[in-house]
């Protein structure tokens, strides 16, 4: 055990705590789980912005603004643009 364990009582207590659950199948199974369901959100919050960032350059597009400023205020380079409906 190193000596910052030692020396505070709080911390090797933490530590202790953590040894526990970490060596706990199932709630390491729990954390995985969490984790899935994170990285889960994650892409479908990324999706979800991409697809709005398409559907404005999409508007956009219609009114007659050029290619150039739509890409330039949202990001997405001109030939994906171009081949928006």
């Amino acid at each position: 055990m190193s000596a910052m364990l030692q020396d505070c009582p709080p911390v090797q207590s933490a530590y202790e705590e953590f040894r526990r659950f970490s060596a706990d199948p199932e709630m390491r199974e729990k954390v995985r789980a969490q984790e899935r369901f994170l990285i889960d959100q994650r892409l479908r919050l990324a999706g979800a912005k991409r697809e709005g960032i398409r559907e404005t350059a999409q508007n956009l597009k219609r009114l007659g603004v050029p290619t150039s400023t739509i890409a330039e205020a949202t990001g997405l380079a001109p030939s994906e643009i171009e081949r928006l409906d």
